[in-house]
């Protein structure tokens, strides 16, 4: 009897996450809403951030991804539209997916940029048919503390990432496998 509810349990959980995704999924963006949202959360990041605002005149590209949903309650997940530029310009469209297990619980909304430092990382991404974080280019996560350390001149590795506009709470330890993959939203 225990181990039945255990598992009904297990699988509600698991419904509750598919849902989290799917429902995100079914309000997707149009390509005017996601420009609209980049170029604010964009705007946003180079006024708080100048290591960002440097690495942008020097980047091959830039993959911001302005609102990102994440909930978990032990199995999780996430989901967001973005837009990649080159020279200001929008050049594509992606979306960011993850589930996650382990111990966690919460939600919460955030944002992060990429910031592609080399030809090659670039490449990557756009001959890649969805891009699986942790394989390929080396990323670095840069936080408040080195993010007044980095210059272009120091900025060595493939892609650097930011993240802002983090609200709510979201706790706890998991395995997390996030992918990004090509999308092309209605005008």
């Amino acid at each position: 009897m225990k181990n039945k509810l255990g598992v009904k349990t297990v699988v509600s959980i698991v419904a509750s996450a598919v849902m989290f995704l799917g429902v995100s999924t079914a309000c997707a963006e149009t390509a005017t809403d996601i420009d609209r949202d980049v170029d604010t959360a964009i705007a946003k990041l180079y006024a708080t951030t100048s290591a960002a605002k440097e690495l942008s005149k020097v980047a091959k590209g830039v993959l911001v991804f302005p609102n990102v949903m994440k909930a978990g309650f032990i199995v999780g997940g996430q989901y967001g539209t973005g837009a990649l530029r080159k020279g200001g310009k929008t050049v594509g469209y992606y979306n960011t997916a993850a589930a996650s297990y382990g111990l966690q619980i919460g939600a919460q909304t955030l944002g992060y940029a990429m910031f592609f430092m080399t030809d090659k990382a670039l490449d990557y991404l756009k001959k890649s048919e969805g891009w699986e974080i942790g394989v390929g280019p080396n990323i670095v996560v840069v936080d408040e503390g080195a993010a007044r350390a980095l210059t272009t001149s120091t900025a060595k590795d493939d892609i650097y990432v930011f993240f802002f506009n983090q609200k709510g709470l979201m706790a706890g330890i998991g395995i997390q496998g996030s992918k990004i993959t090509q999308i092309h939203p209605d005008k």
